[in-house]
């Protein structure tokens, strides 16, 4: 009998205090390549910080963050970016660069210092900023950007790096709807493995395969969406009233909020 795959990403047990303040507390999951897990949970809960544990920013107090059956901590800066790829919340201005700098700049993991660029990897510069819809925006500056078309930039610097793992802190911040959901599609078709927050619960609940929700840096649910997103969660977590029913079209979780602070009576 073959033994099951290890999973691409093991958090175990992990921790992280700053001072007398502890940030994230006995934190374990895993992550299996191929799918999309999304990160939930109220304001303060600790995603950003988990995060950036989990991609060699913070070093955790206790526990271990395993990329591919090997501590993070014992892999190099660059040998981790050829596998991770990130896109944050707030962007960098890049210090002048072009939108067509910025996308390129996801060669550089894999690339030798002063290293020029092949002609093949040039062309699949031009392929991503096509298939992003920023070939009107190719020759601006990244500092003149809108939110959303910075967002939308980096995720094409992210698929040049060509990572097993994207990692996404609130990507669709910024984002109109119609890019909030064409993001999620080329995300998805991009065929690697994610881990998103979001606050938008019906968003995470329509994109991913595998929900985790996160309150006081404590993880107190995951599972698939229909596990996870119930009413007294949202309720108690989220400190919200709501209904959870099945969407119309699609067949996952819709929530519905109350928005004069108490769930409509059922007659």
């Amino acid at each position: 009998m073959n033994a099951a795959p290890k999973p691409l990403m093991q958090v175990s047990n992990l921790g992280w205090r700053v001072a007398d303040k502890t940030i994230l507390s006995d934190i374990s999951f895993h992550i299996e390549s191929g799918r999309f897990v999304g990160l939930l949970g109220p304001n303060g809960a600790g995603k950003s910080s988990l995060m950036r544990c989990m991609y060699r920013v913070i070093q955790p107090s206790a526990g271990q963050v395993m990329l591919a059956g090997k501590d993070i901590w014992q892999q190099s800066a660059r040998g981790v970016a050829q596998q991770v790829a990130v896109i944050v919340q707030e962007h960098t201005e890049h210090f002048g660069l072009r939108v067509r700098d910025v996308v390129a700049m996801g060669l550089i993991p894999h690339k030798r210092l002063f290293e020029w660029e092949t002609a093949a990897e040039r062309d699949q510069i031009e392929q991503v900023i096509q298939a992003l819809d920023l070939i009107a925006l190719a020759d601006r500056p990244f500092a003149q950007l809108s939110g959303g078309e910075k967002q939308r930039c980096m995720l094409a610097r992210a698929m040049v790096q060509s990572p097993q793992l994207l990692i996404m802190d609130e990507p669709t911040n910024h984002l109109d709807v119609h890019y909030q959901i064409e993001l999620l599609h080329q995300v998805r078709e991009m065929g690697v493995t994610v881990f998103a927050s979001f606050h938008d619960l019906n968003l995470a609940a329509a994109f991913c395969d595998e929900l985790l929700v996160l309150d006081q840096g404590r993880l107190i649910a995951q599972g698939k969406a229909g596990e996870v997103l119930t009413e007294d969660l949202i309720s108690t977590h989220f400190r919200t009233c709501a209904v959870v029913d099945e969407h119309p079209l699609h067949g996952h979780p819709r929530v519905t909020y109350a928005y004069h602070g108490a769930a409509p009576d059922e007659n």
